[in-house]
């Protein structure tokens, strides 16, 4: 008797250039997990609108922003993200990787799920919180983002989510969801766990958590000057270079050691307290290591670029067998609801 495998779903918001803090906390994660289970992997774009407005900030300036640049920033960080997740591995073969809003079958799930959602519910969501106060708009979209991350998640009947430790309050709003339907309308979706992505500490530039808010990154696809000037850049203390310094405390220490092997981190927290080492050698040597990592990576993702066409086929191929699950749990939703069967045409 065979078993079907768990489906696994995780989603990534277009919302910037994806960086170290992205790959090592969850990209990589993610492309091992293919070679495990049935994997449907999503370009956030209907979740990413909800901030877009801060992420066409970060390419243009505020003053200048014209209603069409907000519709190529996201057409090119959704693109953007395609290339880097298939240039590190994605196998579309393998996974279903597709847009979100290809798929809008997600919306109408959404909109369902909204009748059955108090708005306490909502209203204790730690995440629209903090966006607020980082000046994001609260707009209803915004509020509503728990209940669309149910429907991603609830449309394909997926068993495990793969989340960092700031989403595990979603999907905890998302297994109370699926709970609320199945006791209103019967047992139509499995209640689906979390799990925790392995996230290593990955400092931004200053030291704080990498992440796109605090303009700290360094991002995976950056090269020559570029990334030479970002990672030159890492704030470190003013120890002189002939004393002995403590690589536990040092943020280039942390960054190289997400490359090195355990003999090497070794060798060079050896080196830290001997003294004699300074910071920018130490920089140097992790420029070389991001170089070797990446390289190879690097030129995948200039060939997918140079078709960009074949993304595109790649996209909508997983788009059509993601519809395809979709369509299957939204006649059983209708069904269940009391509505008629949608047209599949």
């Amino acid at each position: 008797m065979t078993t079907t495998p768990k489906r696994v779903l995780s989603g990534v918001q277009p919302s910037g250039k994806l960086h170290l803090g992205n790959y090592f906390g969850a990209i990589r994660q993610h492309i091992a997990l293919q070679e495990e289970m049935q994997c449907f992997y999503f370009i956030a774009d209907y979740h990413a609108l909800t901030t877009l407005e801060e992420a066409t900030r970060r390419r243009i300036d505020r003053e200048k922003i014209k209603p069409a640049d907000r519709a190529e920033t996201l057409r090119e960080n959704t693109f953007d993200v395609a290339l880097d997740y298939l240039a590190l591995g994605l196998d579309p073969d393998k996974a279903v990787f597709f847009r979100q809003s290809d798929v809008p079958e997600v919306a109408e799930l959404a909109w369902i799920f909204s009748t059955v959602t108090n708005m306490g519910l909502l209203e204790r969501a730690v995440s629209y919180k903090e966006k607020v106060e980082k000046g994001i708009d609260a707009s209803v979209g915004l509020f509503f983002y728990p209940v669309l991350m149910a429907a991603d998640i609830l449309i394909y009947r997926s068993h495990l989510v793969p989340v960092g430790k700031d989403q595990v309050q979603h999907i905890e709003m998302t297994q109370d969801i699926a709970g609320k339907f199945n006791r209103t309308y019967g047992d139509i979706f499995p209640i689906p766990e979390y799990r925790l992505d392995k996230e290593p500490k990955v400092p931004g530039i200053d030291g704080q958590k990498m992440s796109k808010s605090y303009n700290n990154t360094i991002d995976i696809f950056a090269e020559g000057k570029a990334l030479q000037k970002t990672v030159m850049s890492i704030v470190t203390d003013s120890t002189p270079v002939e004393a002995p310094k403590d690589p536990e405390r040092c943020n280039v220490f942390a960054l190289y050691s997400l490359f090195a092997t355990e003999e090497e981190k070794a060798a060079l927290a050896a080196r830290y307290r001997a003294g004699g080492l300074g910071y920018g050698e130490a920089k140097k040597m992790l420029l070389e290591k991001i170089n070797a990592y990446f390289g190879p990576f690097r030129e995948r993702r200039k060939q997918l670029a140079a078709h960009p066409d074949q993304v595109e086929t790649l996209l909508q191929r997983g788009a059509q067998r993601a519809r395809a699950e979709a369509r299957k749990t939204m006649a059983l939703v209708r069904q269940a609801v009391g509505m008629k069967a949608a047209s599949m045409g």
